[in-house]
């Protein structure tokens, strides 16, 4: 094949890196913003110019053949070079601009990334912000996310990682539940109230503790088998059952933050630290690149000063 005909082949080749990272021909299609058909079309026509088969299609995903496997290894780099040679060049430009795909925690971004968004991005007009608000851990390279918000007690060590700000975990309950139920003085108290926590398996919820802060703690740690009417796998559900004095929540303060501040919940046993229940801090990750794009630079320096107080209760 001569080079005029490989060349008009480039889009066909990148189309087809994109279908590897995305592992089905919806999710490249919606990755690049084209049609399903646009996108089957051109991977057909790059078999045709090739004469061997690169995918074998499944009703649910795709597999490469080797041939089609070896053309991606081998091309997949040269795209990525040249997309963030593109970016140098387009911050030469001037003002910062351009999309930045952010992943974060369901109930961290609704109520404290959300808020915090318009500020920068009146500050810089050109700039656009698209969030997947997701509590899976998506993978930034292949699903094409810029930044991630973390909450773990570590970074993951394939990416370059910044910490955001520190956060701990916290019991809250509204005065009425307490004036009902009256207010727990140890955490075996616990054990004799309505408690609403994050399952975690098929066993029953343990609560441990000790006392102190995170700065400080001493005594032994202790564990407290509890029980309670509701359940959730997210801490704005276990907040707003909090909220309806259906017990004692243990929330991450991010979630516990605007409803203590306003007086609606009320911290329990302030004087004794949860061990293990969510993660101490909040980290801002994004994949290996040789450039960043100014845009992205410029929102994790924001993101950096908007939480370097953490979530004061």
């Amino acid at each position: 094949m001569d080079t005029q005909k490989v060349e008009g082949l480039w889009v066909h080749l990148h189309w087809l890196t994109v279908l590897a990272d995305q592992g089905s021909y919806t999710a490249a299609a919606n990755r690049l913003g084209v049609s399903k058909a646009a996108m089957s079309q051109r991977i057909a026509e790059l078999e045709r110019a090739a004469g061997v088969a690169l995918v074998q299609r499944t009703t649910r995903s795709v597999r490469f053949t080797e041939a089609g496997q070896r053309l991606v290894e081998a091309t997949r780099a040269h795209y990525e070079t040249i997309a963030s040679s593109f970016e140098s060049v387009r911050d030469m430009a001037g003002l910062p601009r351009g999309l930045i795909r952010l992943t974060a925690p369901v109930s961290l971004a609704r109520q404290q990334i959300v808020p915090r968004l318009s500020a920068f991005l009146n500050e810089h007009p050109q700039i656009r912000v698209q969030m997947e608000v997701s509590d899976r851990l998506a993978s930034l390279a292949t699903e094409g996310f810029d930044l991630a918000i973390r909450h773990s007690a570590r970074p993951p060590e394939t990416h370059v990682a910044w910490k955001l700000c520190k956060t701990q975990s916290v019991l809250a309950a509204t005065r009425a539940y307490i004036k009902r139920r009256g207010l727990p003085e140890t955490p075996h108290d616990l054990a004799k109230h309505d408690c609403l926590f994050y399952p975690r398996g098929s066993g029953p919820a343990v609560w441990s503790f000790e006392r102190g802060t995170a700065r400080k703690s001493s005594g032994e740690p202790v564990a407290v088998t509890v029980n309670g009417p509701f359940s959730a796998n997210n801490s704005e559900a276990l907040r707003d059952a909090a909220l309806g004095d259906l017990g004692i929540a243990l929330l991450p303060d991010f979630s516990a933050q605007a409803a203590v501040q306003s007086g609606k919940l009320v911290v329990v046993l302030p004087e004794w630290r949860t061990l293990g229940a969510f993660a101490e801090q909040l980290y801002i990750v994004r994949p290996y690149a040789h450039h960043v794009p100014q845009a992205v630079a410029l929102f994790i320096a924001y993101l950096r000063s908007a939480f370097a107080d953490g979530f004061p209760l």
